[in-house]
């Protein structure tokens, strides 16, 4: 069974790097209209694991680079970012799990990240349901956790989220900036 999930989670992972590499913006039809519209520029996207009877999913949407420099600049540094574009990233999980050492009760909370140059706070907040983080209210906080800054592996034209292969980390890249936070099932 764990060699089905490593498998099924190396698939995902390299789809996933795939589709950041390729993307092109095609047009599709209004489902009432029938008309061609554009795609949206930061689709909606999502990264899960399961391990046993656990499940955990992230649901975000993958704003793109496009020549800009993003991090540090159009999103400051220092500042709560909704860690993705329109609305914030959530996750969901069906059972208890650890990140980073602290407890993550079985639920939906929203993830937020204050980045910086050399690390980023990452902020699992009960606040649910928000368009980017304007809203944001520290009060709820479950906890942060900070993380350092490493080189990514590849540049990440779209901003991902991944969990690692053996469940043990989640990982958030853009361009060549690269998270990754421990977690434990």
């Amino acid at each position: 069974m764990k060699q089905l999930i490593l498998c099924l989670s190396l698939c995902c992972f390299a789809v996933a790097v795939s589709t950041a590499q390729k993307l092109q913006v095609r047009p599709t039809l209004n489902k009432i209209s029938g008309e061609a519209v554009e795609a949206p520029k930061s689709p909606m996207a999502s990264s899960y694991m399961q391990q046993g009877d656990t499940y955990v999913r992230v649901v975000y949407n993958q704003p793109h680079l496009r020549g800009r420099d993003m991090l540090g600049n159009k999103n400051p540094y220092g500042k709560v970012w909704r860690l993705g574009a329109n609305q914030a990233t959530e996750i969901f999980l069906t059972s208890d799990i650890k990140v980073d050492g602290n407890e993550l009760k079985a639920g939906a909370y929203t993830i937020y990240a204050i980045p910086e140059a050399d690390k980023w706070t990452v902020i699992f907040s009960d606040q649910l349901g928000q368009w980017g983080a304007y809203r944001y209210d520290e009060s709820k906080d479950v906890f942060r956790v900070e993380a350092a800054v490493k080189e990514a592996p590849q540049n990440f034209e779209a901003m991902s989220i991944w969990f690692g292969d053996k469940g043990d980390s989640i990982n958030f890249a853009w361009g060549e900036t690269w998270v990754n936070i421990p977690i434990e099932i």
